[in-house]
């Protein structure tokens, strides 16, 4: 009789006849006489009497023990359909030589998610919101993005004058405190940007009126939120030497501008194909942002005891996923934790609340697929798996690196949640 217990976990008790478990005794003896050294026997080969001699009764028995109930235990959940995660926790309640073993398995089942008819409304109300919004470009963000492209583009030039504020400065600093350069406080041809205020408060000001040559010795203090925390709030010499004055040419953004980018016959041939990517842009942002509240109203009105597992198994794809995208920046997520003055656990339990929110999340996608029949066709999803295997080169590279059912299913799984969200945009 299998006993449901809370967070979608299963109880049941299972009895092994001594006629079937007494089967693996051998099995047993075998393997344990592979561990040790019998004057006489190759190892594996000794009797069961003398294997039970040198390693006691209760590993023969144990071992035996362990091998029957992972058969019957096998058995038994693919014969009542459950659909375990993980291990299960196993209690042996009687294992005797010459009776019948029993024992009592507890594992996590995959639980049944059930969506409030209420999440209708919701969806309803976030088309309504988002109906109203436009994925037209605005002029001044227009504006903005032609001046990100000039400004991508100036032309650096070496000026005998005054530094003023926005030109490109290289400059040779010591930070000196209580008579000594302070950790990481020196610094030779260090290009700056002045007005951009990447330097404590004050330190831009001091280096605007230098010229090339120029040295200049000042006190600033630190501010008190400053993220080294022996540096907040205190006062320390700064030496100054300038290496360098660059005026920053920005282009004008005219027809020649626009024809120096290569493909544009004039500024508006430009502006036109800028405003098109920043509508494009706004359309797949406003795209996510509705489908994360959809995410929202699925979660808040799904019913689910969630086992452990499924959160613990999440966190950790989290954590795997963070770590592929410090990769890029130069950092291991070993020295990202060093940081934070953690380690990985502590990281899984402060994201389990977003592991949570995403396996619901998932789970939810699935039932309305199901519920509104929005299966992909094998059609659908092969045509989604093509689009991962053309990232490979040949079939025996697929081979080695890819595991096609793990693929398919994946696959569709993302056929059928864009289903469920344009379902959801219709409503």
């Amino acid at each position: 009789m299998i006993k449901k217990l809370p967070k979608s976990q299963v109880e049941f008790e299972l009895t092994v006849s001594w006629d079937e478990w007494k089967k693996y005794l051998t099995t047993a003896a075998e393997e344990a006489s592979k561990e040790i050294k019998i004057a006489g026997f190759r190892p594996g080969k000794a009797p069961r009497n003398l294997v039970e001699q040198k390693v006691g009764k209760n590993v023969i028995m144990n071992g035996a023990a362990e091998r029957a109930v992972k058969k019957s235990y096998v058995d038994f959940v693919t014969g009542e359909n459950l659909e375990v995660l993980g291990s299960p926790k196993v209690d042996l309640l009687e294992a005797e030589e010459g009776k019948d073993l029993k024992y009592k398995a507890t594992v996590s089942v995959m639980p049944e998610l059930k969506i409030k008819v209420a999440y209708l409304a919701d969806i309803k109300k976030i088309n309504e919101e988002f109906s109203q919004k436009s994925v037209k470009a605005e002029d001044k963000d227009l504006e903005l993005e032609l001046e990100k492209l000039a400004n991508s583009r100036v032309k650096l030039v070496a000026v005998r004058r005054a530094a003023q504020k926005g030109d490109s400065v290289e400059v040779d600093f010591t930070v000196i405190r209580d008579g000594v350069p302070i950790e990481n406080g020196t610094s030779k041809k260090h290009p700056l940007i002045l007005g951009r205020g990447v330097f404590i408060p004050g330190f831009e000001d001091n280096v605007i009126g230098m010229t090339e040559g120029d040295e200049k010795e000042f006190e600033l203090k630190f501010p008190d939120d400053y993220h080294e925390k022996s540096l907040a709030g205190q006062l320390a010499t700064f030496k100054v030497k300038m290496d360098l004055v660059q005026e920053r040419q920005t282009p004008a953004i005219d027809d020649d501008f626009a024809r120096s980018l290569g493909k544009f016959e004039n500024l508006e041939a430009l502006k036109l194909s800028v405003r098109e990517g920043l509508e494009h842009e706004n359309e797949h942002r406003i795209k996510d942002e509705r489908r994360a509240k959809y995410m929202d109203a699925l979660v808040k009105n799904a019913e689910v005891e969630l086992p452990d597992v499924l959160v613990r198994e999440e966190a950790e794809r989290m954590l795997a996923e963070f770590e592929y995208q410090l990769t890029p920046m130069g950092m291991t997520l070993d020295q990202y934790l060093s940081q934070l003055k953690k380690d990985r656990k502590d990281l899984e339990k402060d994201w389990e609340p977003e592991a949570t929110k995403r396996v619901i999340g998932a789970m939810a996608l699935k039932v309305v697929a199901k519920e509104h029949e929005l299966e992909a066709t094998s059609e659908e999803t092969q045509e989604e798996m093509n689009k991962t295997l053309t990232y490979y080169k040949d079939v025996k590279d697929i081979e080695k690196n890819i595991d096609m059912e793990r693929l398919y299913n994946y696959s569709k799984g993302i056929v059928e949640n864009e289903k469920v969200f344009e379902f959801l945009e219709k409503l």
